[in-house]
């Protein structure tokens, strides 16, 4: 049996939780290894919809266990109000089925407040998209080593030392950018009034996780935001704090890279993206207003309106390399449905020369043309289907032609919001 990496092959929003959530069955971990509570998933588990931002999709099935890694940066107030809306609809929540890093990185007021005050600057080239709840400048502390992390609420009495290293920094900052200064006895009093409730949760995951590596247990890490959003790998700058790429599930959890065994990317039959930067397929025509409005393309947390346009193969297929993508879970197929003709990007066009990679330069990335090969679409419904036989012929085409554009097959095809709308044609944990 493979561990699974589940990651974004597109710009995030790719429709990970459902896939989470049905590949979670036969899982017995759960880890999200990276990003924050600017990750968004919906879960349709019958008659009810979990929406989750910081904890694991497994969260909400029995007798799973979730863990937060060491790669995740935490908003401890944040996580107690997700964790009381779910009991609210019925989700059990303990330290028996959540565990989190102790070395986790933590979101205080004041990173949401830097984050919020830059996204809302006049100057130009400082806006990112973010979401403004601080994801950024909590990793920017993480790396430059002044950051606050879980372990430290057990101990309050190193704690005034910590803050006063974390103030050397955020108080001149937030002087020069003309923001009100923050009191070591504010950050004080706002870590100590949510340690009691977080605290019981803390555990040393790395080696929880490895117990379990080594037990055969089927661990399944779960990734936020999308490949094109990798710090490194992405189209930087507008691009997320951390790493996306699969290799992180390994360094964003603790243990080794031989824990990683099956890399299922996640891709919609169109691609999104939420927030600045390049997007060389993006549609303002009446097609994009389709999608966005059959796909109901707006963000989980946020509200957002996202950007909508035709698949991106050359962007998926560098995800596929850059992850080590074994399979694809593509989803939202049935958004395509009564599209009399479909167009999917299969390279870019550099003033008058063909490129079949995003490049890694922003200038160049903003003057990309997509070069489109067009495809007939169907008129039949491919809405809840679960077998091959359930699909009209153009739409299987259509999947063919993708896989041989990204150069990766097509493990899952996802029909609908329901987790059993799902046809498997490989299952991931079975298959390496």
């Amino acid at each position: 049996m493979a561990n699974v990496v589940v990651v974004g092959a597109q710009w995030g929003d790719e429709g990970k939780g459902k896939i989470v959530d049905w590949l979670s069955l036969e899982a017995d971990v759960v880890v999200r290894f990276q990003g924050g509570h600017n990750a968004g998933h919906t879960l349709v588990i019958g008659d009810q919809t979990y929406k989750l931002a910081l904890l694991p999709s497994g969260i909400v099935r029995p007798g799973k266990l979730s863990v937060i890694g060491n790669g995740v940066v935490l908003d401890p107030h944040h996580l107690v109000a997700e964790i009381a809306k779910l009991e609210s609809q019925g989700v059990g929540i303990s330290p028996n089925n959540l565990k989190i890093a102790e070395n986790v990185t933590l979101i205080l007021s004041l990173h949401r407040d830097l984050d919020a005050f830059r996204e809302s600057a006049i100057t130009e080239g400082v806006k990112i998209g973010t979401t403004k709840r601080g994801i950024g400048p909590a990793y920017e502390d993480k790396v430059g080593r002044r950051a606050l992390r879980l372990m430290d609420l057990a101990d309050p009495d190193t704690l005034d030392e910590k803050i006063a290293r974390l103030l050397a920094h955020h108080t001149p900052l937030r002087a020069g950018l003309g923001m009100p200064a923050v009191s070591a006895a504010a950050v004080r009093d706002e870590l100590l009034s949510v340690a009691a409730k977080v605290l019981p949760f803390m555990d040393a995951t790395w080696d929880l996780l490895e117990t379990y590596r080594r037990d055969g247990r089927r661990i399944l890490f779960e990734g936020a935001q999308g490949a094109m959003l990798d710090v490194d790998h992405g189209t930087y700058p507008f691009v997320t704090s951390s790493n996306t790429v699969a290799a992180n599930a390994a360094t964003g959890s603790g243990l080794g890279a031989k824990a990683i065994g099956y890399v299922l990317g996640i891709a919609k039959a169109y691609t999104t993206r939420v927030g600045g930067g390049p997007f060389p397929t993006e549609l303002h025509d009446e097609i994009g207003q389709f999608l966005g409005d059959r796909g109901h393309e707006y963000g989980v947390n946020t509200g957002r309106r996202r950007r909508c346009g035709w698949f991106d193969a050359v962007l998926v297929r560098q995800a596929v390399k850059t992850c080590g993508i074994d399979g694809i879970a593509l989803t939202k197929l049935d958004i395509l449905d009564g599209l009399e003709e479909i167009k999917v990007c299969v390279g870019y066009n550099l003033d008058g020369e063909r490129l079949d990679r995003m490049p890694a330069a922003q200038a160049i990335q903003q003057r990309l043309e997509p070069i489109y090969e067009s495809i007939p679409g169907w008129q039949e419904t491919t809405a809840g289907a679960r077998s091959w036989a359930d699909l009209p012929a153009q739409a299987i085409k259509y999947v063919r032609r993708i896989e041989e554009l990204i150069e990766a097959p097509v493990a899952l095809l996802s029909t609908s919001p329901e987790r059993e709308d799902t046809i498997l044609v490989h299952n991931p944990f079975q298959d390496r």
